[in-house]
């Protein structure tokens, strides 16, 4: 067995150990046993619910969201071919959260359940058509130094949008509203598991069948378009796609930051950018870390809960900041 599939294999068993605990440990910590007859339909009613009706709708979204947000980082940096490059960088976040925003503060939240993820996830895709249209304006197609430089203009204007939005909020509406912002899984229920799902998990294995023209595109546009890439139709597919994955991702959690920068650049340093083993690697990683992360959330402050994306933050600067250094003294 090669030391790539040897690596995928212990992440693997990481990420399944991740799921277990997370059904295990909660303001009533279960035994293995508990949660596997609650599992298999055959525990009792209290148990039942606590793990089947509470805690696996949560696992399985913080881990389908872990998963494509690290998969998009990797995707990410390979199309900027920029290792600090991250899910949110053309702006998807701040559009989704400006829907998800307009929804809470117009109550919409209030009469259906699925205005907020709709909302936000509409917000996603008007970013992301800003975006391309205009780097298009420019005249400089899908050029990386005009998308970033996009991405930086329609984030911060949706981000004053938000600020402008929130001002004329009452306090319940601006709590919630920054709630959902920070990132939480407390609303999960397995109608958002399936919707999230349906177009994440069809999505990881799309991207990862354009491994090897990802490893083409990382090295360089000119080297790919040599070697039969069709470069620019690449680009458009994997940075249209990948930011709609990114957008469900928001839509269901929020935005929940450092998992689609710090899991793809730590792997990197330890299998290497061959992208046929990173994008597994990312969503088995990315799906642990996630599952981690909001079992820390819910049980450190309990009864009370942190937002997700406080816990990533906290956990992801220091590793983050470790791993830089370390490739610093590698070079």
């Amino acid at each position: 067995m090669t030391r790539h599939a040897l690596l995928l294999v212990g992440l693997l068993a990481a990420f399944l150990s991740a799921v277990v605990v997370g059904l295990m440990v909660g303001a009533v910590s279960l035994p293995v046993s508990e949660v596997v007859g609650a599992l298999r339909g055959s525990a009792d009613a209290q148990t039942q619910t606590i793990v089947v009706g509470l805690r696996l709708p949560r696992v399985l979204l913080a881990a389908e969201v872990g998963a494509g947000l690290a998969v998009a980082g990797a995707v990410f940096q390979a199309l900027l071919r920029n290792p600090l490059a991250e899910p949110y960088v053309l702006g998807v976040s701040s559009g989704a959260a400006v829907g998800a925003v307009t929804a809470i503060v117009l109550g919409m939240t209030a009469t259906s359940m699925f205005a907020l993820p709709i909302a936000a996830f509409i917000g996603a895709i008007v970013a992301i058509t800003l975006v391309l249209a205009m780097a298009a304006a420019a005249g400089r197609g899908l050029d990386t130094h005009v998308l970033l430089l996009a991405g930086v203009v329609i984030g911060a204007f949706f981000n004053a949008l938000i600020l402008l939005l929130v001002n004329f909020a009452d306090l319940e509406t601006f709590r919630a509203a920054m709630l959902w912002i920070m990132g939480s899984f407390s609303g999960a229920s397995s109608e958002t598991v399936t919707t999230v799902g349906i177009w994440v998990i069809p999505a990881l294995a799309v991207l990862g069948l354009l491994a090897r023209p990802l490893n083409l595109m990382s090295v360089g546009e000119q080297s790919a378009f040599h070697l039969g890439v069709d470069v620019r139709q690449l680009k458009l597919f994997l940075y249209v796609g990948t930011s709609l994955v990114v957008g469900v991702c928001v839509a269901g959690s929020g935005a929940i930051g450092f998992v689609g920068l710090v899991v793809p650049h730590g792997l990197r340093l330890v299998g290497g950018s061959d992208h046929r083993w990173l994008l597994p690697a990312c969503a088995f990683t990315g799906g642990a870390f996630l599952v981690f992360a909001d079992t820390i959330a819910r049980t450190v402050v309990a009864p009370a809960e942190l937002p997700v994306g406080v816990v990533t933050a906290l956990a992801g600067v220091p590793v983050f900041l470790w791993l830089l250094i370390r490739h610093e003294e590698g070079a």
